[in-house]
């Protein structure tokens, strides 16, 4: 009698079994129990992170994401222009939206048949300037090789999104190529932004950005197969759309990069 109770017995935790299944569908796989716990609670659901790590144990909930170590792009092609001291020297953090701006280069490869049927690889070459602040991607170009009409056009628009910027801005990059142009070095100084780089061969100088090119990889490219430039740069645009604005962060106090954004400019108004 004790074990048929237990079979009719009315499941409580149907509600947040539901819940834990929409948002680990929502994000298509890529939330772990930890994220999952922080969008539960921003929902309003007061729950232990072990409950919710015994729920995704139960459905056979485990996020997909994984890495894959392969050879960083890199734009270092020597010193050919300006190179700027590193300003920013580690300080990341800042709670002041659009004070201190970071960007880099990422490569990525795509698969596609040629005329002859052949597997062909393609390359697509991602331009991202990222607000330290609350790591929002406020500005971005996209482009089929490195080159420098992509990184000037990025960069007129991160400087015309952090204009409102009552603080004098640093814009913060490693020692690449495009980095070094006359062309890009005035046009932070025509702006009266102060010009930061990373030390030689020092990924950990820019890590904020080499940690969202491994969460982009992770996430959106890494064990899919793109067939196209076209295909694979329309994945780039969505995921960074959703990066910005659904993709919650701990750091953040379990909000997105744009939501966090929001509400701190909110509260100072209000």
């Amino acid at each position: 009698m004790y074990w048929q109770k237990q079979f009719d017995k009315e499941n409580e935790d149907q509600e947040i079994e539901d819940e834990i299944k929409k948002i680990f569908e929502e994000n298509d796989g890529n939330y772990g129990y930890r994220r999952i716990t922080g969008e539960l609670r921003r929902r309003g659901h007061l729950i232990n992170h072990k409950k919710v790590q015994r729920i995704m144990r139960k459905f056979k909930l485990k996020s997909i994401s994984f890495t894959r170590k392969s050879r960083r792009y890199s734009s270092y092609k020597g010193t050919i222009g300006r190179i700027a001291d590193n300003l920013v020297n580690r300080r990341f953090d800042t709670g002041i939206p659009y004070q201190k701006i970071t960007t880099d280069t990422s490569e990525f490869k795509y698969h596609y048949l040629n005329e002859n049927g052949k597997v062909c690889i393609g390359k697509l070459y991602l331009d991202p300037f990222m607000d330290l602040f609350n790591r929002e991607i406020i500005s971005y170009r996209i482009s089929r090789r490195p080159n420098s009409e992509a990184v000037l056009s990025a960069l007129s628009e991160a400087i015309a999104v952090t204009d409102a910027c009552e603080f004098r801005r640093t814009f913060h990059s490693d020692q690449g190529w495009a980095y070094q142009m006359g062309a890009y070095t005035r046009k932070l100084s025509d702006n009266g932004i102060f010009q930061s780089m990373s030390r030689k061969g020092n990924c950990l100088d820019n890590s904020p950005m080499e940690s969202f090119f491994s969460v982009l990889k992770q996430e959106m490219f890494h064990e899919k197969i793109y067939e196209s430039y076209e295909q694979l740069e329309e994945a780039i645009h969505s995921y960074i759309w959703y990066y910005n604005n659904k993709r919650i962060k701990s750091r953040l106090n379990w909000m997105s990069p744009v939501g966090f954004r929001e509400k701190t400019l909110s509260l100072k108004t209000a």
